[in-house]
């Protein structure tokens, strides 16, 4: 679940931004022509829409955007990318192998060509982003070993737009699925929320009934976050994107309808210990800034930060429903020992150590 912990947050009040002149998209921007559309077999299995560059605070560096009631000239051009969508069943609808789409608001994007293009005033935009975003989680997964040298995660995976009425989104298990909701930012407008809350369907998918402690459920907002970030981070590598606000500052679009400048979520760098009170989401920068400073010492360690997310994603297979944070670190030390070396297990344990965490 996305809850937001900052409790002296206000409202931001900005300047809007200029509209959307004709022509200056860099996709062509296509309207719903409305009905019912009729799936035809054998359409295409990857097509190509328009998203967000995870968000458009972290593309453009812009701390002023807001939300302005889903306006499409809140957002600049300058936002969106052209990317493929891949795995789909061939139907002409947002599903696949790894996701599919569901909405109540609007008709479902629907393309026989596989083409789909919206800009967010649209409600098909955010159907574009829940499927691409997933997927794209769903990739990095892959791209690491999970489901070929390593175990799998659970497909596919149902994600409903704008079915929640609050400002929050949550997983499921029973059925295996995410929802967003709307209100301020709609949330499926964010790649951080929606990777966010793909990060607990991975943690249910390693250990079923996985958060019965106050421990766990702090590890996994943690992860979620981290998950959110890295998955970002590795599409903005592999697209070429511009990172141009603080990744350490997760879901920095969404947050904008009730944090001030620079906005945040969270933080990776509250300084917390792991004696701090506070509900789970609170506690989570407890293990949220660790697993960010490790990932800077894999760096200086000459490793990559795929590396790091690798062994941090495998420890997890090993914790209990109810894991304490001592029990998670022994895990993560032991995994990053197994896979990474005693230098790699050393800055995993000193990290941890520094938050109040040992075993």
């Amino acid at each position: 679940m996305r809850t937001f912990v900052n409790p002296i947050a206000s409202r931001t009040s900005t300047r809007a931004v200029a509209a959307l002149g004709a022509g200056a998209l860099a996709v062509t921007l296509l309207a719903t022509s409305g009905g019912t559309a009729v799936a035809k077999p054998g359409g295409p299995r990857t097509g190509v829409g328009a998203v967000f560059m995870v968000n458009p605070v972290q593309s453009s560096g812009d701390q002023t955007l807001t939300d302005q009631k889903d306006a499409a000239s809140a957002v600049p051009a300058s936002a969106y990318a052209q990317v493929p969508l891949r795995n789909l069943d061939g139907s002409g609808y947002l599903r696949g192998k790894w996701v599919v789409v569901k909405s109540s608001t609007g008709a479902p994007a629907y393309s026989a060509q596989g083409r789909y293009f919206y800009d967010r005033h649209q409600d098909q935009f955010e159907q574009v982003m829940g499927y691409f975003w997933v997927n794209q989680a769903q990739d990095y997964l892959q791209s690491l070993g999970f489901g070929s040298t390593l175990p799998g995660i659970k497909e596919p995976f149902s994600v409903k737009i704008n079915q929640y009425g609050g400002d929050n989104s949550y997983q499921t298990d029973k059925p295996y699925r995410i929802r967003l909701g709307k209100g301020g930012v709609d949330d499926a407008e964010d790649a951080e929320v929606i990777v966010h809350e793909y990060g607990h369907a991975v943690h249910q998918s390693q250990v079923p009934g996985y958060g019965q402690s106050a421990d766990a459920g702090a590890i996994g907002e943690s992860f979620g976050d981290y998950l959110a970030v890295t998955v970002g981070l590795a599409a903005a590598a592999q697209y070429s994107w511009p990172v141009l606000a603080n990744p350490a500052c997760p879901m920095d679009w969404d947050s904008t309808s009730y944090t001030d400048a620079p906005h945040c979520i969270r933080s990776f760098a509250a300084n917390l210990q792991a004696t701090a009170v506070g509900g789970v989401h609170y506690r989570s920068q407890v293990w949220s800034q660790a697993l960010w400073e490790i990932r800077g010492d894999y760096l200086e360690l000459g490793k990559t930060a795929a590396a790091w997310d690798t062994t941090l994603i495998d420890s997890q297979f090993d914790y209990a429903v109810d894991t304490s944070f001592s029990a998670a670190a022994k895990a993560t030390y032991d995994a990053a020992l197994a896979r990474d070396g005693q230098p790699a297990a050393n800055a995993v344990k000193a990290r941890l150590a520094a938050r109040g965490i040992t075993f």
